[in-house]
């Protein structure tokens, strides 16, 4: 309970505001954060729920005041004391630290809050180290309680969470807390702190979204209040919901002892940095969940944009060409590359990305055999491998090459000539996974060979785009030959890996860098603050697409977004615009078998790059819309909006049921535009051929759509203005 000399400290920015509960007595406690448009919370009734601003537990003293397996109550956490803070700014963003630690020779730590002028967005994190050596079971500064206060919040506050399996990415799912399994069983009133139990995602190992996005939503709906969270870390990391003094509380963090084999090791000369995390909140909308749920998604695109490395590419968003997808299927040679860059040439590529097998002198074996990155004698006759890329020049694109940096195959001679520390180890043992050795980039031998592969690459063939692939999942890391936890390993490499990249792009200003790690299972927040692309998905039917695609924006700005727009001469004239509606308002890159595109799909592909290239510069700038909330994977229309100040860009697709006999919920549809109201008619951009119907119905309120056929598409612009609110 509070002491009689606790004090409150409140900062913030215009639009999002905290309270941290500090004094002789206290830990430094997060009491509570809401944004500048909600009422001011009751700081007194959250008090007895509130958390450490740095929730951590000490090997050999655990947590107090709790048990099971959640990650607060930490005993070290609550010994900690505020010794000093300070503020400080740099243009649009200003800082908090925060400086705490124990009595005596103890835990120092150091924890920072920043914010971004009209974000409502706050990132933490923190150093920790100690006067004595330690050991650290976890340690985050992503956590909050105070959730639900006074609501019965078992039922009253859902969680939104998304599911990324492989080429199904961006499944989200909105449950109650007693749907996930955490009920009020009472024992609050029996003088405990609440259930010991928890709502818990966890993702273990080198792909940090395979299974989930390191982000979710809590939503309160007595107010349609939503505070989201994303923990920024390209490896392992966990959260949790659980019940504390009747409130709930969300833990974010990076690795643990518990799920990650983890251990943080602080003293002299030892510290650890926490994972980031960030928090956003928006009060309900009036006009219901999916206008909150733009707020959000704006909020945390805003924030995306402020944190990430910049790169002339976010603006620019060239329409790229990659040969895998539907397409070569890393099986390229002269004879079956060179119709596909004439082919992208004349369709108004600008890049062409040579994808995988480049290097393969095997005739496909060579998926064990990678790591020197050679280009392949046989493949390219007549002058090699640079012939072929010279030929992408002369016809206008810029070349790029897929490549796999991370992964050393069994068969390689670089898995004999690195060191041993090269490499991930464990227990004496050189970590293999499916016929490859995975390198260790804080190793100066690992590094130094990407280093001479990616300068020799770029360099030698003059390439203007890398895409960096990522095909096995490692475990959870290496303990580097001299007994370092795992998970310390892991979160070591994946930090030296983005480093990697940055100096990449520092050495080669200009080069394009595209994430991919089977499709999307690095799609976190971390990852996109330093590549400028990101792959979404291996997904390869055009029809199973725009789901993916549609729900993406609430992970990743639509102009850090590959999607894939694949096509082939097979197709009707309306399935070529549907597979190309999907990819407009984001990344356009276009795979398949261009080379067989009869004359009507060569137009329709052409007057598609023409739309995108009037409207790609607004798609950079935009906010997601979602009329018809978040896609579930078998909805029969799918729609996507994207908000560039009054206008706003509406992708609509109409889909085929799974055999193929006709659409499921008709032929039209209406479309709502959360929070906006239309300000003029309905343009139909891209198709222009005709056969569809579309019109502002509801006085404004709402697009009315009617496609021609299973599997159509439209991109639509509609003129907007906010939608007058209750007072108005």
């Amino acid at each position: 309970m509070p002491e009689e000399d606790e004090r409150h400290l409140e900062w913030g920015n215009d639009v999002l505001r905290i309270v941290i509960a500090h004094g002789p007595g206290t830990a430094p406690r997060l009491v509570a954060l809401w944004h500048a448009a909600e009422r001011e919370p009751d700081l007194p009734a959250l008090r007895r729920s509130a958390l450490p601003v740095l929730e951590t537990s000490v090997l050999g003293e655990g947590r107090s005041g709790t048990s099971g397996k959640r990650h607060v109550d930490g005993a070290a956490a609550q010994r900690l004391r505020l010794t000093g803070h300070r503020e400080r700014r740099d243009g649009d963003r200003a800082c908090l630290e925060l400086d705490l630690a124990e009595d005596g020779a103890g835990l120092r730590a150091r924890v920072t809050y920043e914010v971004y002028d009209g974000v409502p967005v706050v990132r933490s994190s923190a150093t920790v180290t100690a006067v004595r050596p330690a050991v650290l079971d976890h340690a985050t500064t992503g956590v909050l309680s105070g959730l639900g206060h006074g609501a019965r919040w078992e039922e009253e506050l859902l969680l939104w969470a998304a599911a990324n399996p492989w080429s199904g990415e961006f499944r989200w799912h909105r449950a109650t807390l007693a749907e996930r399994g955490l009920i009020d069983v009472g024992m609050v009133r029996h003088g405990q702190v609440g259930s010991k139990n928890r709502v818990s995602l966890t993702s273990t190992g080198a792909w940090s979204t395979s299974e989930h996005l390191a982000q979710g939503i809590v939503e309160d709906t007595r107010t349609g209040r939503m505070l989201a969270w994303q923990v920024e870390t390209n490896g392992a990391w966990h959260a949790e919901l659980g019940d504390r003094y009747d409130d709930v509380y969300l833990l974010a963090t990076g690795p643990t002892a518990l799920e990650h084999q983890w251990a943080g090791a602080v003293g002299p000369g030892a510290r650890v940095r926490t994972v980031p995390v960030s928090l956003a909140v928006v009060p309900g909308q009036p006009d219901g969940h999916e206008t909150t749920l733009g707020a959000v998604a704006a909020a945390l695109t805003a924030h995306r944009r402020r944190t990430r490395r910049p790169h002339p590419d976010h603006g620019r968003l060239p329409v790229v060409y990659n040969d895998f997808l539907n397409g070569l299927m890393s099986d390229p040679t002269t004879e079956r590359v060179l119709p596909l860059v004439e082919a992208a040439a004349d369709l108004g590529a600008e890049y062409y990305v040579m994808d995988a097998g480049w290097y393969d002198d095997e005739l496909g074996g060579w998926w064990d055999s990678v790591g020197a990155w050679e280009p392949s004698v046989t493949r390219f006759p007549g002058g090699g491998l640079g012939a072929v890329l010279d030929r992408i020049r002369d016809l206008g694109m810029k070349p790029g090459l897929w490549l796999e940096p991370e992964v050393v195959g069994v068969r390689s001679p670089v898995a004999r000539s690195l060191p041993a520390g090269a490499f991930f180890q464990r227990r004496g043992h050189r970590v293999t996974e499916w016929g490859r050795h995975q390198l260790d980039l804080r190793h100066p031998a690992a590094r130094a060979h990407l280093d001479a592969v990616v300068d020799r690459l770029v360099g030698g063939f003059g390439l203007a785009y890398l895409k960096l692939d990522y095909n096995v999942d490692i475990g959870p890391g290496t303990d580097a030959g001299r007994g370092e936890p795992p998970g310390n390993g892991l979160l070591g490499h994946d930090r030296a890996l983005l480093d990697w990249v940055g100096a990449v792009m520092d050495r080669h200003p200009g080069l394009v860098v595209e994430g991919c790690a089977a499709g999307g299972s690095r799609t976190d927040a971390a990852t996109g603050a330093v590549f400028p692309v990101q792959s979404l998905t291996d997904q390869q039917d055009f029809r199973l697409t725009p789901p993916i695609a549609a729900a993406a924006p609430l992970a990743i700005p639509p102009e850090q977004a590959g999607v894939w727009a694949s096509l082939d001469g097979t197709m009707t004239l309306e399935e070529t615009a549907f597979s190309l509606v999907t990819a407009l308002l984001s990344r356009v890159h276009l795979a398949g078998r261009i080379d067989t595109l009869r004359p009507g799909q060569q137009a329709a592909v052409r007057e598609a790059l023409a739309v995108h290239r009037a409207v790609r510069h607004a798609a950079a700038r935009s906010m997601p819309v979602w009329p018809l909330g978040l896609p579930r994977w078998r909805d029969p229309w799918v729609a996507l909006g994207a908000r560039d100040g009054g206008d706003l860009y509406l992708a609509v697709w109409r889909r085929a049921d799974d055999g193929g006999r006709g659409t499921r919920g008709g032929d039209s549809v209406r479309l709502r535009l959360p929070g906006m109201v239309a300000a003029g008619g309905v343009q139909v951009l891209y198709p222009t051929w005709g056969g569809e119907s579309v019109a502002v119905v509801g006085g404004g309120t709402a697009v009315e759509a009617k496609l021609p056929a299973p599997l159509s598409a439209r991109l639509l612009r509609v003129q907007v203005a906010d939608r007058p609110g209750p007072s108005s």
